[in-house]
């Protein structure tokens, strides 16, 4: 009980901050829309598409955080935590399609640079960091994929104002234009770098894959060294979102063990699972002079 008060805490915590993100992030966008035209900058007009993706994609975040603090029903047995993973997976494919536009529009700028107001980039930057900075303080230390990749979106912001910042700088003492879309595409691949392996992360969530610090082999040891255990087989483990993993499985048990001994071997079981680190566990308890025929389906 206290593990799920601790779990809906963190729920709550991350839409707050998800929440507090969008909006410093949607009222940024218009304001450097706007400057952008102003000052002829690509850096800022390109950042100022993918601020507009990422405002999506927080509302999305934001969204499916909220839905995943319900609780399970009918429909869903398991409750709605994997939302936030298909929030997660819809916002990294945003950033990589930002990041693409981003491209695409700076290489063409490095082959024909065009003069930019460095005066008004440099006011734009100052506000700009601050503002994204704000935004990555209050997502900061999120555990959850969701939280995590929204989290790399504003990293990504911060670093593409201080290069903007430093680039506008630079630009007010020695005509170089082509710094300003030169730092635009090292920020871009930067990230890119940064958001592929938690969009692998992600869809390994998402198709059910074993978390990488579980090892099942090892688990099935480890469970067979309980007492009354005769062996244990079909194991399943998976994430619902990166955070609360799930484990079921079969138990042979001996044949002549009576339902006392199987609810105490159960308990036993699963507070070894517990202390594994998985949040819901199930067992099936066989006889030993039975066969499993669900096995064979496997």
């Amino acid at each position: 009980m206290a593990h799920a008060h601790a779990h809906d805490h963190q729920t709550g915590d991350s839409v707050n901050s998800i929440r507090a993100a969008f909006f410093l992030n949607l009222t940024f966008t218009v304001i450097e829309i706007v400057g952008g035209f102003f000052t002829n900058s690509v850096a800022i007009l390109s950042d100022a598409v993918h601020d507009l993706g990422d405002s999506i994609a927080l509302a999305l975040s934001w969204r499916f955080e909220h839905l995943a603090e319900r609780g399970a029903d009918h429909r869903l047995t398991f409750g709605y935590r994997r939302y936030s993973v298909l929030g997660a997976l819809i916002s990294a494919a945003i950033l990589i399609a930002g990041s693409t536009y981003i491209l695409l529009k700076a290489i063409p700028r490095i082959l024909h640079p065009e003069p930019v107001s460095e005066t008004g980039m440099l006011a734009i930057a100052i506000v700009g960091v601050v503002v994204n900075l704000l935004a990555v303080l209050r997502l900061r230390g999120g555990s959850k994929l969701n939280q995590r990749v929204v989290f790399l979106h504003l990293i990504e912001d911060v670093l593409g104002w201080l290069a903007v910042l430093v680039a506008s700088i630079v630009m007010m003492f020695v005509e170089v234009p082509v710094l300003d879309p030169i730092l635009s595409i090292a920020i871009t691949i930067f990230v890119l770098a940064k958001i592929v392996p938690n969009l692998r992360a992600t869809l390994r969530v998402f198709l059910q894959y074993a978390p990488d610090d579980v090892d099942v082999r090892e688990i099935a040891s480890r469970l067979r060294e309980v007492d009354s255990v005769v062996d244990v087989h079909d194991l399943h483990v998976w994430s619902l979102d990166g955070n609360y993993t799930v484990f079921s499985g079969h138990v042979v048990v001996d044949k002549e063990a009576d339902w006392r001994e199987i609810e105490a071997l159960k308990a036993r079981l699963r507070s070894e699972t517990e202390n594994l680190g998985f949040n819901h566990s199930t067992f099936e308890f066989e006889p030993s002079d039975r066969v499993c025929e669900e096995c064979d389906l496997h």
